[in-house]
């Protein structure tokens, strides 16, 4: 009983080889779906991609943080593929053509229910 017992120990010890180590997809099983993007707080490489809480160091202020913001937004915007005016101009018509579609059918709808209750009301109150 005590060696099986060892064996466990082994077996669970398996990421205590290095300090800090985490299971990677290659340490998987075969049958566990792969993961779709790294995991939780993790970046390139494996690094942190962001601050945790309660991490202690140097912390740049506001303004550079601010200025840091503005800078990645407007990186972020050169890279968006804006639409031509003639697909802007396409998908609006498009949207209004829709709306004016549903509104029309969703009014006959209201009516037709409308007709109907009325109609079933004045039946009740005939019988009664």
């Amino acid at each position: 009983m005590a060696k099986k017992e060892d064996e466990e120990e082994m077996t669970d010890r398996s990421g205590e080889d290095e300090p800090g180590a985490r299971e990677s997809s290659a340490d998987a099983t075969a049958g566990a779906p792969e993961p779709r993007a790294a995991r939780f707080g993790e970046g390139r490489e494996g690094r942190p991609a962001r601050r945790e809480r309660g991490v202690e160091g140097s912390r740049a202020g506001f303004f550079a943080r601010t200025q840091q913001f503005i800078h990645d937004v407007r990186v972020e915007l050169r890279r968006v593929t804006w639409p031509r005016a003639v697909e802007v101009r396409n998908t609006t018509i498009i949207t209004v053509i829709a709306v004016v579609f549903f509104a029309v059918y969703l009014w006959l709808i209201d009516h037709g229910f409308t007709l109907l209750i009325s109609l079933l009301q004045r039946l009740v109150s005939s019988v009664f």
